[in-house]
């Protein structure tokens, strides 16, 4: 499977068995993106040093520097789990500063689900007992959705303690097959409890946004059929 990211929020998916899939959604004001592309490690670096100096333009280098360190150290989980866009929401939600992720991803679907990817899909996520697992209709056709919550760590080198510090995060992962043998990825994940509802209603927008389309540009559903309008 390859990925290309053709424009803004917008990639190309193929596979070696199927025809190119372009992939659209919109995200809603505030996010911030980021970099996908660099030519080197240290142009890299640079993009996130900038990011860093709009999210935190009072904070001192050394803040924005180890805020940069943070996001540079997930992008070989980043590139693994074939994100094609990354980006992050920060705000209040009745007076508590709150944060959301949201990545979509391309991945392959297994052989061993190409017949019926929903349902397969679906079985293989509920056998990891990690939350609510149900198969859900979308415009551009049928998705599987997971709702749950996961551990993860922050690096200790990143931490006040300089100790590997452990949290939670609620996340909502939506999964669209495509009729090329891959799927199309939207996960929510957040830290902060405050921001569950209003951050569970934005990314139900965003997931409803989700559109197909074909390499002449005319608007497919996930199995592949023509359909009249993207709208």
């Amino acid at each position: 499977m390859s990925s290309v990211l053709t424009g803004n929020r917008s990639p190309e998916v193929t596979s070696a068995a199927g025809e190119p899939v372009h992939v659209r959604w919109v995200m809603p004001e505030g996010f911030f993106e980021l970099p996908t592309e660099a030519e080197s490690h240290d142009d890299l670096a640079d993009q996130l040093i900038e990011l860093a100096k709009r999210i935190i333009p009072k904070g001192t280098p050394d803040m924005q520097y180890q805020w940069a360190a943070l996001c540079a150290s997930t992008y070989d989980d980043l590139v693994d789990a074939g994100v094609q866009y990354s980006g992050f929401v920060i705000t209040e939600v009745d007076g508590a500063r709150c944060t959301a992720t949201v990545n979509v991803s391309i991945v392959d679907i297994a052989e061993e689900a190409l017949l019926s990817p929903v349902h397969r899909t679906a079985e293989a996520l509920r056998r990891l007992g990690q939350g609510d697992v149900s198969e859900v209709s979308l415009p551009c056709g049928p998705a599987v959705s997971w709702i749950g919550t996961r551990q993860a760590a922050i690096d200790a080198a990143l931490t006040p303690s300089r100790q590997q510090e452990p949290f939670w995060s609620s996340f909502i992962n939506v999964q669209v097959p495509l009729r090329n043998g891959t799927a199309v990825v939207l996960e929510m994940s957040t830290p902060t409890q405050e921001g569950w509802e209003v951050f569970s209603s934005m990314f139900a927008g965003v997931v409803k946004s989700l559109r197909l389309f074909d390499t002449d540009g005319t608007p497919i559903d996930a199995r592949g059929a023509l359909l009249e309008s993207a709208e």
